[in-house]
């Protein structure tokens, strides 16, 4: 029988998040039932919320960072038992018989992969996140999360930690690279810590200088504020990869032209509207300009144990799941540092 749990939902676009009850489905044979502990609050659970990115089916529980305990296991599971520390991210399923899932990339699906909310389920019910007591995820789309994070810390890299690595470890960050990030909030500070863990050299280019202490302190080598004219023009032509992490209009020409011969600016913020890009900004030097969506189960499962190696956790104010409303609005004023993540014990 399906399992009746309390979550916080969006009822509407321009509605607060409500406290309510939802159903998760009964454990099939691969089926991981999973109490979650804490869940973290990432921008893309206030644009899917508010409908920003298109049409929504509420009510809608968000939150695809979550971590918690396993508390049942279906007939056919081998990988989890009764008691392991895992966690979800943001998808909780794919075709698996694609070029793409075949490939172990199920982030990029051909079919699409289920997102953790606002998808559809395997028994045709709309996937709902992780502001929730409980998740049930089939056996391939667990995490295990190593025994040197603590769970509160370990939420945001399911989906800022994993968003940040992979690009990182794709266009291979590490030692004799020069990497910029672009943004100083949930997905920036672990760009921060990933890209120095990884041995590149980092610069962080936010609109001021405010947060550079913090900056330098979790591990970048330089902080250039960009309302400043003059740091484009001192760091012109220097970096091999910029990762771009804010989800705002910005002037996608400038950056670009502080990239080196063959570097490339990766997107991972997703600004609502289209941005420009003039081709004489990448022509002249060889440049790219690209994407890049979270990262597949295996690299997930490479970045937790990496983390878990450097000792790398997020950045986090933890808050009771009443206060969730407050924080989105914390977090659309960038008043917070660096990840909220909601404490679920609290919606006993």
């Amino acid at each position: 029988m399906p399992t009746t749990v309390s979550a916080y939902a969006a009822t509407a676009p321009d509605q607060p998040l409500e406290r309510t009850t939802i159903e998760r489905r009964d454990v099939g044979p691969l089926d991981v039932r999973i109490d979650i502990k804490f869940a973290g609050i990432c921008h893309s659970d206030i644009h899917t919320a508010r409908g920003e990115w298109g049409g929504v089916q509420y009510p809608i529980v968000v939150g695809h960072e979550i971590a918690g305990v396993v508390a049942e296991v279906g007939s056919d599971v081998t990988k989890y038992a009764v008691g392991d520390r895992v966690g979800v991210g943001c998808m909780v399923n794919s075709c698996g018989e694609c070029e793409q899932c075949q490939k172990g990339l199920e982030q990029y699906c051909l079919k699409g992969n289920i997102g953790t909310y606002d998808g559809t389920d395997v028994d045709g019910t709309p996937t709902q996140g992780g502001y929730s007591q409980q998740v049930v995820v089939t056996e391939k789309f667990v995490l295990r999360i190593p025994d040197g994070l603590e769970l509160d810390v370990a939420a945001p890299l399911l989906c800022a930690g994993i968003t940040t690595y992979s690009p990182l470890h794709h266009w291979g960050a590490g030692p004799g690279t020069k990497v910029a990030v672009v943004g100083m909030g949930g997905l920036g500070h672990m760009a921060v810590k990933l890209a120095h863990a990884l041995g590149a050299d980092v610069t962080v280019l936010s609109q001021s200088l405010k947060k550079q202490e913090d900056g330098l302190r979790l591990g970048a080598d330089r902080y250039f504020a960009t309302s400043d004219p003059e740091t484009f023009t001192e760091l012109a032509s220097s970096f091999d990869l910029i990762i771009n992490t804010v989800s705002a209009e910005i002037d996608l020409n400038a950056y670009l032209g502080l990239l080196a011969v063959d570097g490339t600016m990766v997107n991972v913020g997703a600004p609502p509207t289209p941005l420009p890009v003039q081709v004489f900004s990448l022509i002249p030097s060889r440049r790219s300009f690209a994407g890049s969506a979270i990262g597949s189960i295996g690299e997930t499962q490479e970045m937790l144990d990496f983390c878990a190696e450097h000792g790398i956790g997020a950045e986090i104010e933890v808050i009771n799941a009443d206060q969730v409303n407050e924080a989105w609005e914390r977090v659309l004023k960038s008043d917070v540092r660096y990840r909220f993540v909601i404490d679920t014990s609290t919606l006993v």
